[in-house]
């Protein structure tokens, strides 16, 4: 079968090619076409455009990118209708998704969205779109399977392919020791730094991560750790080395996030799939999330969950610290990070509760089972045409 996906953000990049190698192992004649990133691109297809000149975070920076997204939309209108394939298979990045998802259901494509948007956290007026425009919904968080149902959209659900992606990691599987020796980091323990994928993300962060630093080098106890800043795939190096001070000694490590977070103590991250990566992997975490001030008070009306961090949404549970806005003061920051290092009961708990989030998330295999699920029902459609034309 031919293949159209929609990728628009590093996670979805990511969550992509397994779905893509899952497929393929499935069905070994599949045929990709997509807009991703580096990672689909390794299993194979073409790649239309990558999601380094698409993805936008926030209310303002929307508005002050529409003329590239509506070309954007265009370009991937245009293309989607050239390569006519089986099915459009939408990856997260509503905003642009859902739209395209109208666009292919009016010219007779079907529509699988795999990694639903959020509609719990910012609200539902986005589920007639789901019901009218989506044939079939893959999620990937065991809490949405009765939310959409009383939506009136039954999804399917096999589970997460997070714990596939951590669990066949060259990085996990080699282990501390040789992370340590291909990056010569001796023996002074570390703290591992994610600011974000999107560069509205890290210009709020890195600077608190920067003063961190200073707060650590004054505390008699924490003095000796040092700072892993793990680089986010879109972002450029350059981008990272204008907001870091020359002096500093934080490392910037390319391409090797869960290396970085398996062989850190604790970590400093910015909210989203990274925090949950995080969580599987076991390192101790706090969350720092923020906007610009603008897109930040727009959040507040909108978004309607309790915590801001996927690990803490599935247990219902503060498993731990959201530092938001204005709490994400480099002082609070430093106060959490001590508190995880020091206090071991602290960590105790967390990683406890750790356990039980990857228990609840299940085993491997996720992603092939979702492909599995993907060319059953486009089987079972193949059927139902043959026997309408009899």
């Amino acid at each position: 079968m031919r293949y159209y996906l929609i990728a628009g953000e590093a996670s979805g990049d990511l969550h992509g090619s397994n779905l893509m190698k899952g497929l393929i192992a499935e069905d070994p004649s599949a045929e990709f076409r997509f807009w991703g990133g580096d990672f689909m691109s390794a299993v194979g297809g073409t790649l239309v455009r990558h999601y380094k000149s698409t993805a936008v975070m926030g209310v303002v920076e929307v508005i002050s990118r529409l003329g590239a997204i509506r070309r954007n939309m265009i370009e991937c209108r245009r293309d989607l209708l050239e390569y006519d394939p089986d099915v459009l298979i939408l990856i997260d990045y509503p905003g642009f998704n859902l739209k395209m998802a109208r666009f292919a259901h009016k010219h007779g494509i079907r529509v699988f969205y795999y990694i639903a948007p959020k509609l719990w956290a910012r609200g539902e007026r986005r589920i007639r779109k789901i019901r009218r425009y989506v044939d079939e919904l893959f999620i990937i968080f065991p809490f949405e399977k009765e939310y959409f149902r009383k939506l009136g959209v039954e999804p399917h659900y096999v589970g997460n392919p997070l714990i596939d992606s951590i669990d066949v990691d060259q990085c996990i599987r080699l282990g501390r020791q040789d992370f340590a020796l291909r990056h010569s980091l001796g023996e002074a323990p570390s703290i591992a730094l994610l600011a974000g994928s999107r560069e509205a993300e890290i210009r709020f962060l890195l600077p608190r991560m920067v003063a961190l630093e200073r707060l650590l080098k004054q505390d008699p106890i924490l003095a000796g750790y040092q700072l892993l800043l793990a680089a986010a795939p879109s972002v450029d190096l350059q981008f990272y080395n204008e907001l870091i001070p020359a002096d500093s000694s934080i490392r910037i490590i390319e391409g090797e996030t869960y290396g970085v977070l398996n062989h850190s103590d604790a970590a400093v991250i910015s909210s989203g799939t990274a925090s949950l990566e995080a969580a599987i992997i076991g390192t101790p975490q706090v969350v720092c999330y923020g906007f610009n001030r603008i897109t930040y008070l727009i959040a507040k009306l909108l978004v309607r969950v309790k915590y801001v961090s996927l690990a803490n949404l599935i247990l219902d549970k503060l498993i731990f610290k959201e530092l938001i806005q204005d709490d994400a003061s480099p002082e609070n920051i430093f106060a959490e990070i001590s508190r995880m290092l020091t206090d071991q009961e602290y960590r105790n708990a967390m990683k406890s509760d750790y356990t039980a989030l990857r228990e609840i998330l299940g085993g491997s295999g996720a992603s092939r089972k979702i492909a599995r699920k993907m060319i059953g029902v486009m089987k079972e459609y193949s059927e139902q045409i043959t026997d309408k034309n009899r």
